[in-house]
């Protein structure tokens, strides 16, 4: 409720920034919400800043409720200066993904500006991507931006590979975990088996051993990220034997996804795929009161999706019918410069009337990682220009 703090309305003084230093002072009443900033300019000059209102706290964070007594008072908010930025790194890039993305040297003891980071999977693929060339067109960066790797297989497919087995089930599920790329792809039936493994029964197994039944039950299946990391490093909280231990966990979780699996798909995994259970839908929000047999008409339709939470493609889904529940809605690649050249692809269209051609037309390219071109231009948006609007104004009476 501060001042400034009308949602994007910030965005008015840098969208006319000539240049880094221009940009930057105009986030200096950043208000909402707190967001990652990034810079480019026609010349190279590349920034990030962490912008946004952070109260200023002097011996205590603000994660757990305190007296409302005077002695816990906001001494107003920390600076643009005190807030985390780069510019022009070493790397020659920058990227986000939601991880922890402090610099190494942020005084983050005095200034703590969050405590929730999601997992690094995501950021790590990315690293490996722009490591390997740093050189991007538009069609690598739409290709990085609908990545669907999962990084995270490769820890668990080290740990699968000394299993042996005589169960006919669990070998055609080893098979298919250490035969699989990585990739989430729709088709991939590596992808349905790798990702229910570990979403749903991976976690729940591993917390079943290591943790108090009272703990285990509010617990659920934990987070991916600890659960692996004491997989590849057990301990005692698994019992006097660590390593059987883990040897029993990895082989009941993985014969209970592959189960489920089977049940949702067929015994024959040839026939699997990731797709057959990740679906996207859009529901129009005033779909609850809409006639039943109208609904469908009210909705974008669904499709198979891939991608996953830990994957360059964000695409979370829920456990209970792994419907995807959050990831990008909107993407854009930007040619900086000759924008005309750039990208877009929004979902489900850009009506939000239902029965308009335009309501649910993006739905089927976004779902595929697919783009349009984005006409900036008035030259380029004349050209493709299919309705003009006019509104006149009513004579004075």
């Amino acid at each position: 409720a501060e001042p400034g703090t009308s949602a994007y309305f910030g965005s008015m003084g840098y969208m006319t920034a000539k240049d880094w230093t221009g940009f930057r002072n105009s986030l200096s009443n950043w208000g909402a919400p707190s967001e990652n900033q990034i810079f480019a300019d026609t010349k190279g000059d590349i920034g990030w800043v962490a912008a946004g209102k952070v109260p200023r706290r002097a011996g205590w964070d603000g994660l757990t409720p305190v007296p409302g007594d005077g002695r816990y008072e906001w001494d107003g908010f920390l600076s643009l200066d005190e807030l985390p930025s780069l510019h022009n790194p070493p790397s020659g890039w920058f990227a986000s993904a939601n991880q922890l993305n402090l610099p190494a040297d942020y005084p983050y003891a005095e200034r703590r500006v969050g405590f929730e980071w999601s997992n690094d999977a995501r950021m790590r693929r990315i690293v490996e991507v722009l490591s390997a060339d740093g050189k991007q067109t538009l069609d690598s960066s739409m290709a990085l931006q609908t990545d669907p790797t999962d990084v995270t297989s490769r820890r668990m497919q080290a740990l699968l590979a000394p299993l042996k087995t005589d169960d006919v089930k669990l070998a055609a599920a080893l098979d298919l975990i250490r035969g699989w790329d990585g990739r989430t792809d729709a088709a991939s039936a590596g992808a349905a088996l790798y990702e229910i493994w570990t979403t749903k029964h991976l976690g729940r197994v591993t917390i079943a051993k290591a943790a108090p039944p009272a703990a285990a039950a509010i617990m659920g299946n934990g987070d991916v990220a600890a659960v692996m990391s004491l997989l590849e490093a057990p301990d005692a909280s698994l019992g006097a034997d660590p390593g059987a231990a883990r040897e029993a966990i990895l082989r009941e979780s993985l014969a209970a996804a592959y189960d489920e699996v089977a049940g949702k798909l067929g015994p024959d995994p040839k026939a699997w795929s990731w797709g057959a259970l990740h679906r996207a839908r859009f529901d129009h929000a005033l779909t609850p009161r809409v006639p039943s047999a109208e609904r469908e008409a009210w909705s974008s339709g669904t499709a198979p999706m891939p991608g996953t939470a830990l994957s360059p493609l964000a695409a979370s889904w829920r456990a209970s019918d792994y419907r995807v529940t959050a990831g990008a809605s909107f993407r854009m690649v930007l040619d900086v410069g000759a924008w005309d050249n750039s990208r877009v692809i929004n979902t489900p269209g850009q009506s939000g009337e239902p029965g308009t051609a335009h309501f649910r037309d993006l739905f089927p390219l976004w779902s595929k990682g697919q783009y349009v071109p984005l006409s900036y231009s008035r030259k380029a948006v004349e050209a493709v220009t299919e309705t003009v609007l006019k509104l006149t104004p009513a004579p004075a009476s």
